[in-house]
């Protein structure tokens, strides 16, 4: 059986998503046990207002942890005055062996300050970084490091391109994931040193290395793995959002626009409906902390029951597949190369 912890007082919708998420999980994954950590007075009614059988809810315990951390909350306060947060516990409990990985929708600063406080990165990486899907032509990109560093080495940036190959063998099932460094240009004399050092390392290592790639390249599906700094990475992801939205606000305005635009959106909704799933972001929920010697999963701040549990689910196939002693053993077969 796989045990995940899930931060149950996380996230801008509290929980009530927590808890409808698990029994989501639970249903689909019959190996799957979930504890979900946060506040036991306010957790147990909603598991027993749950309508659930008796097998689901023998795979659902609540695990005491008396304090929140907020949204707001600077990372270095809560980890030196949450010691008893749901958050914590909830990482306290992966280290501890108690469960195999954890899953929150918390203050990101603080998951990650924490994660790496307890959990340890592993050997020969210098810090953890934040990875997650980004929809694409031909399906999704990975990408990383979506926030966690500002400013990276080119050592870091090598290992984070290991890191995102572990991740889409093990959990996105791509044999030979190509990897991509993000640049202003695809020629070999574009870029800033560390970008161009960083390449440099790439090119004499075994991972299926493609080149520079270009922001463009991260929606056409030409790449696999793009990497990047944190700073570059989380603006190129708020990017996407704030497109995605814009496109959608374009669309209902245009659609709205007089009878015969609401007629022709009545007559185009099988389409835009298959174009909103193809692009719901929900489905695309789970930012992998990668680097820790412990699994972590981040989920977004507002996501809803269905956004939460593709977090889940993503953290029991990192779970399945060893994702930490995966990117170790690539590592140890890389870091002689460069």
């Amino acid at each position: 059986m796989i045990h995940i912890a899930v931060d149950a007082m996380s996230g801008d919708e509290g929980p009530c998503v927590a808890v409808d998420a698990a029994v989501t999980s639970l249903t689909h994954h019959a190996d799957l046990v979930i504890d979900l950590v946060g506040q036991t007075e306010v957790l147990e009614p909603l598991v027993n207002q749950a309508r659930i059988s008796d097998d689901i809810r023998n795979r659902l315990n609540v695990q005491e942890a008396s304090e929140i951390v907020s949204m707001s909350e600077s990372p270095s306060a809560s980890l030196r005055q949450k010691k008893d947060s749901s958050m914590r516990v909830a990482i306290n409990r992966v280290q501890a062996g108690d469960d195999q990985a954890c899953v929150s929708a918390g203050n990101t600063g603080a998951l990650m300050a924490t994660a790496r406080f307890v959990c340890k990165t592993l050997d020969d990486i210098d810090r953890p970084a934040i990875l997650a899907p980004i929809p694409s032509r031909r399906g999704g990109t990975l990408m990383l490091d979506l926030g966690a560093s500002t400013e990276c080495t080119p050592e870091q940036l090598f290992q984070y391109a290991v890191m995102g190959a572990v991740v889409a063998r093990a959990v996105y099932g791509l044999e030979s994931p190509r990897v991509g460094l993000l640049n202003i240009g695809a020629e070999d004399i574009k870029g800033n040193p560390q970008v161009q050092q960083a390449g440099s390392l790439l090119n004499d290592s075994e991972l299926n290395y493609i080149g520079f790639v270009e922001g463009d390249d991260i929606y056409i599906g030409e790449v696999d793995v793009v990497v990047c700094d944190g700073f570059i990475g989380n603006v190129a992801l708020k990017t996407s959002e704030g497109l995605g939205k814009l496109m959608a606000e374009y669309l209902r305005a245009e659609f709205s626009k007089s009878w015969a635009t609401r007629i022709a959106g009545l007559c185009a909704m099988s389409v835009l409906k298959r174009f909103r799933r193809r692009v719901d972001p929900r489905q695309y929920n789970g930012a992998t902390l990668a680097g820790l010697q412990g699994t972590v999963v981040k989920s977004h701040g507002d996501a809803d029951a269905v956004a939460f549990a593709s977090a889940i689910s993503v953290a029991r196939t990192e779970v399945v597949e060893g994702v930490p002693s995966r990117i170790r053993s690539l590592l140890a077969e890389n870091l002689g190369e460069p």
